[in-house]
């Protein structure tokens, strides 16, 4: 059988570099020309431009989204001795950083209409946690595929049981929620600067926000083995730093972050109505809020078959993501889990399947996916 080539790929990242070669190049030629490579004017200059484009007051950068986690768990005080819940529907990387700052996952279900964690559950277990753990000191939402988990609920219900939230913006640069950014909602947020995001370098890096000054102290000073004086480590850290050909780079994107949001936006509006006549459901919008498309994710209940007829028609598809942390080698039967034992994630899993979505998709290559997936 005769394979088609791939002429619409699911994700294209060196498209997002050719779109602003020339600015990009201008800002690395800029950071290589100061001499100066490692927590410089440019990463300085991205904070603060990163902060007030969020709308809160510090940003501090880090190596990737991953260590941006650890780190805000760990400014909080959270580690050894504690327990952290969040979801299995999400990027290893979510839990993997709870282990990093030495605390205990215990993973909730999702609401199978958004993908994110299920309110209901997240009370039931900060109620009454699964024997075994210590105490839940902290819970890290996921604002999955470029929309909101529903802080709505669960903000006022981990105020109620003292518990922290970290807000996980690894995929929600720019979504709102009442108006307000996602990531100025609680009292620290991380985003991952992954190639592929919606603000991505062109190689690994993280930032955390938040309003509270002593804090981004304490973060600033984690990042670089605990120094507040050179050379002297106030508490123990690790090497966890932006570097400042990322940031240069970082800094050249983020003014366009808001129009390329927008264009993800419009795609996703084409695909909606190339999907009405199909058996397919558009996503989910959560009310009042607003959807920036990191991914545009549809459920299959046969996703093989959808895949390969896409791929028939050289369109590329992804899955994020087709194992749940907690069914993974090295997760399985170790994790704890809230009372649904994460039945409605593990459907989901097996049925989502992710679109071509970047803002640079060419209005033709948008057309050639709307016909393919009016087929389905």
């Amino acid at each position: 059988m005769t394979v088609s080539p791939i002429t619409v790929p699911q994700a294209n990242p060196g498209a997002g570099y050719r779109a602003l070669q020339a600015e990009i190049d201008a800002a690395v030629a800029r950071a290589l020309g100061s001499g100066w490579y490692i927590l410089g004017a440019e990463g300085r200059g991205f904070e603060a431009e990163f902060a007030a484009w969020l709308g809160t007051a510090h940003a501090v950068g880090c190596a990737n989204g991953t260590d941006a986690l650890a780190l805000a768990l760990r400014g909080l005080g959270i580690g050894p001795g504690c327990a952290v819940a969040t979801v299995s529907h999400t990027a290893v990387a979510t839990v993997a950083a709870i282990e990093m700052a030495g605390a205990v996952p215990v993973l909730i279900d999702i609401d199978p209409a958004h993908f994110t964690m299920d309110p209901g559950e997240l009370a039931a277990v900060l109620a009454n946690p699964p024997a075994g753990l210590p105490p839940i000191r902290a819970a890290i939402p996921v604002h999955l595929y470029g929309q909101a988990a529903d802080l709505d609920a669960i903000l006022p219900l981990c105020a109620r049981h003292g518990v922290a939230v970290v807000e996980d913006c690894a995929q929600a640069h720019g979504a709102t929620l009442g108006g307000r950014r996602l990531g100025t909602l609680s009292e620290v947020a991380c985003f991952s600067l992954y190639p592929t995001k919606n603000l991505g370098a062109l190689g690994d890096g993280g930032v955390i926000a938040t309003a509270d000054t002593a804090l981004a102290e304490r973060l600033a000073a984690l990042r670089q083995y605990g120094w507040r004086r050179h050379y002297i480590s106030d508490e123990i850290g690790v090497n966890s730093r932006l570097d400042e050909l990322q940031a240069a780079i970082l800094r050249a994107k983020l003014p366009h972050l808001d129009a390329c949001n927008l264009r993800r936006g419009a795609i996703a509006a084409r695909y909606d109505a190339a999907l009405a006549a199909t058996r397919l459901a558009p996503p989910a919008r959560r009310p009042d809020a607003t959807h920036v498309f990191h991914q545009y994710v549809v459920r299959a209940p046969d996703r093989g078959a959808a895949q390969e007829a896409l791929r028939a028609r050289g369109i590329g598809t992804g899955v994020h993501y087709p194992v749940p942390v907690h069914l993974q080698p090295a997760y399985a039967g170790r994790v704890a889990l809230g009372p649904a034992a994460c039945h409605v994630t593990e459907r989901a899993a097996a049925e989502v399947l992710s679109l071509p979505m970047y803002p640079e998709l060419q209005d033709a290559q948008v057309a050639q996916v709307c016909e393919a997936i009016g087929r389905l």
